[in-house]
């Protein structure tokens, strides 16, 4: 029996209202004075935001997420904020070092297009400067160390959930993640996923810059901002609910692992 997610309620045409979840967020800052939202740049006609600390402790765990890059995949920019909404979120919300980008392609979200408003897959962008919020993203990023770093996507040719890991520090967390996740949806039972060898729901690749001529944003963080790399795919054919309900665990756990594995960390040099 799959383990239950209990997700707000919520209509499959207020996912794509960005107006909405900028409201939301503005409310989840409210509740924690550390955070703070600020527009950092804009696509296609709408604020690109930020979520994030903004007094860093060296001594907190850091933590980056982001969702919506892709405006076809709404599941994961609603779990993010209904993550983000719980009760149980807020110590660590607050104790914590944060950045978090609740949606990359707004415009493409509201239309439900994979693409920003110029027709570009901005997952493909992250070693351009020509794209001006990619620039505007990095130059925020710029000399930040996060301990993890996490991108929700969704996938339409899944058949169950999977996850990328960028195979770098030791031990990887790839397998006990997934075997946590496994409760509330099956993982991808393929051995091939995208040309890719899968186990479990778990893609472990190394990876060099010369690999793809576009970088995604996981390359960028890998090489620059993080030690532990991951993003997550749910089956866009599966119900909504239940997509928001396995990012939302996975949201959950993640911060619990880096607790768990690495106790205080001490900042990444």
């Amino acid at each position: 029996m799959r383990k239950a997610v209990a997700t707000t309620g919520i209509l499959p045409d207020q996912v794509r209202d960005y107006r909405l979840l900028l409201e939301r967020w503005l409310d989840v800052v409210k509740g924690v004075p550390s955070l703070a939202l600020s527009v950092f740049g804009e696509s296609g006609g709408y604020p690109l935001v930020v979520v994030e600390t903004e007094r860093r402790d060296p001594k907190a765990p850091s933590l980056y997420l982001s969702a919506g890059i892709h405006g076809d995949e709404p599941a994961p920019v609603e779990a993010l904020v209904q993550w983000a909404e719980a009760k149980e979120s807020l110590p660590r919300l607050a104790g914590w070092n944060w950045m978090i980008f609740p949606c990359l392609n707004p415009w493409g979200l509201e239309r439900n297009i994979r693409f920003d408003a110029e027709g570009r897959d901005l997952n493909r962008c992250y070693n351009s400067r020509k794209v001006r919020q990619i620039a505007a993203q990095l130059a925020l990023m710029k000399g930040i160390r996060f301990d993890v770093a996490a991108s929700l996507h969704e996938d339409y040719d899944a058949r169950g959930f999977y996850l990328y890991e960028v195979a770098a520090k030791r031990p990887h967390w790839g397998e006990s993640l997934c075997g946590e996740l496994s409760p509330v949806m099956c993982p991808d039972p393929r051995r091939q996923v995208d040309g890719h060898s899968c186990h479990g729901g778990v893609i472990r690749r190394r990876i060099t810059p010369g690999m793809m001529k576009g970088h995604p944003e996981a390359f960028q963080l890998h090489f620059r901002h993080a030690d532990r790399t991951f993003t997550l795919e749910t089956p866009s054919e599966e119900g909504l609910a239940g997509r928001i309900g396995l990012h939302r665990e996975f949201l959950s756990i993640l911060p619990k692992k880096l607790k768990t594995e690495c106790g205080n960390i001490p900042k990444i040099r």
